[in-house]
């Protein structure tokens, strides 16, 4: 008996902690503030940060903006694709991506890897727990590998995604290596998509160079997605260090 895909724990990109440490924080201003002044401007300057967060949560959950889903969906409408074959989820986080291809593309086998480091609230257990829930178990492994170094042969798989990963990987100081070893395990023909901090130039460069680099490995087509200048995004959500600076990196090998 399937469970509706509504009942799987994705989490929220915003941590809890954003909205929590601020606070305690603005309380403990706000209970001084009796002594001076200065304390109230800190209870304030704290509580921005707080509102702020609550609701950059409430953009990303299910219940509020589902951008969380939308972003992620944008990954999908990139990719033309039959189905038919093996698609590799670099940094599958707690199985969002790769389940729901595996819904999306019911011919497919789905493989997620992750490195699963302490940062997140994400391991390999809540990966295949959601793909129970999602009825997709049969058609999807989870492995723990870092996205700099793939446990796969060369072109392996026939799709290769990935949404919001590469500029936290920590193997490698030139993030451009990350995605010359996502192409590497990609067959010939086979095809990407990519989203990630793409327009942050301090860690790709200038946008252009970088698909110009990307062409120069051998791949037949790549183009770049600016992902907040879609229209579901809030103005107070694109922001740098929210979703400003992310594109998406798509085409063929």
């Amino acid at each position: 008996m399937s469970v509706e895909s509504h009942e799987v724990d994705y989490g929220n990109w915003v941590s809890k902690k954003f909205i929590y440490i601020p606070a305690v924080l603005a309380v403990i201003f706000l209970g001084l503030s009796f002594l001076s002044l200065f304390f109230l401007v800190g209870a304030f300057l704290f509580l921005v940060p707080t509102a702020y967060f609550i609701y950059a949560y409430f953009q990303f959950s299910p219940g509020g903006g589902n951008l969380q889903a939308k972003i992620r969906d944008l990954v999908f409408s990139q990719l033309v694709w039959d189905g038919d074959g093996k698609l590799l989820d670099i940094g599958c986080g707690n199985g969002a991506l790769a389940i729901e291809a595996a819904k999306k593309y019911p011919k497919a086998q789905i493989v997620g890897i992750d490195y699963w480091g302490g940062q997140w609230e994400y391991s390999k257990e809540s990966c295949e727990k959601n793909a129970q829930i999602a009825n997709v178990v049969k058609r999807t492994s989870f492995h723990k590998a870092s996205a700099a170094k793939l446990p796969f042969a060369d072109e392996s798989f026939n799709v290769a995604v990935s949404n919001f990963v590469f500029h936290e990987v920590q193997d490698v100081k030139d993030k451009r290596a990350v995605i010359q070893e996502a192409l590497r395990v990609l067959k010939k023909d086979g095809l990407f998509v990519f989203q990630d901090l793409f327009l942050w130039k301090r860690i790709y460069g200038e946008p252009q160079d970088l698909l110009v680099t990307i062409k120069g490995w051998g791949v037949q087509d790549v183009k770049l997605l600016d992902t907040s200048e879609q229209t579901f995004i809030p103005s107070a959500m694109k922001l740098p260090f929210m979703v400003g600076q992310i594109g998406i990196i798509y085409g063929k090998k």
